[in-house]
This record gives C-alpha cells, structure tokens and sequence, in this order.
C-alpha cells in the first residue's frame, strides 16, 4: 500500500468538521465521543471501528460510504 489509509481518513474528518465550523471539542459533544479519541482519529493514530464511523457520518450529516471517501484522485493520463 502506498498510502496511510488512517492518516487519510484523518484529514478527511477534519474537512468534514470544518465544513460545519465545528471544533474538535464540539464534534465531541455532538457525537458521544472523546475529544481525545477524535484527536487522536484526525492525527491518524487510531484505527476506528465501523460503529463509530457511523456515529461521526450520522453527527456531521453524510452517509457512511462518505466518510470513506477520503481516497485521492488519480490523475489521468
């Protein structure tokens, strides 16, 4: 694999939060989960299990297929 698929799912939750001007502390206090957990998600340190990507898709208003789509476009040649 040539790409860090936790550090990717990381900085796309951190477009999500900032799409709703959220701070980590608030998307916290919306979801259930830790701010330390979440902190520790978007730095691509943890390795989150299904059930709390649904929770974060259901707190920030897109579906779960979208908080996998954190993939980079290929460039076409």
């Amino acid at each position: 694999m040539d790409y860090d698929p936790l550090q990717l799912f990381g900085l796309h939750l951190i477009q999500l939060r900032k799409a709703h001007g959220w701070s980590q502390e608030r998307l916290a206090l919306e979801s259930g989960l830790a701010r330390s957990y979440l902190g520790g998600i978007e730095r691509g340190q943890r390795n989150l299990a299904l059930i709390n990507i649904c929770i974060l898709a259901e707190t920030l208003e897109v579906t779960p297929s979208e908080m996998l789509n954190f993939f980079p476009k290929k460039k076409v040649r």
